[in-house]
């Protein structure tokens, strides 16, 4: 009996053995990416299954993760609580409409308006946005990315210029990541309370990049993003480069769109359709004049 007991053990240690062997191993394909990511990607996670130490992946926030058409969730939560209270530092919300959005300035004026809050109120209010008008838009591609990343014993972490406190909660939840691994523009927090003192380096730019850095203290192998602002970031990636839905425009100051210099320097591209759905308020573009985000189809 007891040898019966001791070979079923035995068994059934060897099967588990195997599944998580066969679940490190083997690649299951992201639905939605083209055959040529997948590819790309099966060969990342073969190079590296046998790699020591940290295992780092990045994403960006907007438009790498979840939708951002037509409008920032950071700039709907913001607004929509500018405009249900307009007694809450109107000065700010004046200054901050002439800025462009994607501005260093800008992304430090979301912060300093919530200052005076309790950090969990901002959190609240972060997910609240989220579940009405976000929760559809997270991409399911990189959903399934992120969780292939996790079963292969990656640390997932998200690095956006919006709002630390604001984007923490919905997406720990939403990915299953610690909600310490998710970076945003940050300010140094007194007894529960936001307060207007920005936390350096600010991840917009170069600063995402310096932000990796400072606060993850380890090399990626893999960073995503979609943009201008997380070139740097890709850059810094050790090993896969990966851009969602890179922009063609070619910006002012610039000799060629994102979408070219992602070609040039071979990129994973990967596409993912971002549409403004039925009901959105557009309380940003309607109420306060913010440009509306490209659809992406």
């Amino acid at each position: 009996m007891k040898k019966s007991i001791l070979l079923l053990f035995i068994v059934t240690q060897v099967f588990f053995s195997c599944k998580n062997n066969t679940n490190q191993n083997n690649y299951v394909k992201v639905d939605g990416f083209s055959q040529s990511a997948n590819q790309q990607l099966k060969l990342f996670f073969e190079k590296h299954k046998n790699t020591e130490g940290r295992k780092i992946a990045v994403f960006d926030g907007d438009g790498t993760v979840m939708g951002q058409t037509p409008h920032y969730l950071a700039d709907e939560c913001m607004y929509q609580y500018a405009k249900e209270n307009p007694e809450w530092k109107p000065e700010i919300i004046d200054t901050i409409t002439k800025l462009s959005n994607v501005s260093l300035p800008y992304v430090k004026y979301r912060v300093k308006y919530i200052s005076g809050k309790p950090l969990q109120f901002y959190r609240d209010l972060g997910e609240k946005t989220f579940n009405k008008y976000y929760k559809d838009k997270i991409f399911k591609p990189v959903k399934q990315l992120i969780e292939i990343l996790k079963e292969k014993n990656f640390e997932v972490w998200i690095v956006t210029a919006s709002p630390e406190g604001m984007y923490q909660q919905f997406l720990s939840k939403e990915f299953g990541i610690p909600i310490t691994n998710i970076i945003g523009v940050k300010s140094v927090i007194k007894n529960g309370i936001i307060t207007d003192d920005i936390v350096h380096p600010v991840p917009q730019d170069e600063g995402k990049m310096e932000a990796i850095e400072t606060f993850i203290q380890g090399k990626p192998l893999l960073v995503a993003g979609n943009s201008r602002g997380d070139k740097e970031m890709i850059e810094f990636s050790g090993d896969l480069k990966i851009i969602v839905n890179p922009d063609e425009h070619i910006a002012e100051g610039q000799e060629q769109s994102i979408a070219d210099y992602a070609k040039k320097e071979d990129w994973l591209i990967v596409k993912i359709d971002d549409i403004p759905r039925g009901g959105f308020p557009s309380i940003s573009s309607e109420n306060f004049g913010v440009r509306l985000n490209k659809t992406r189809k």
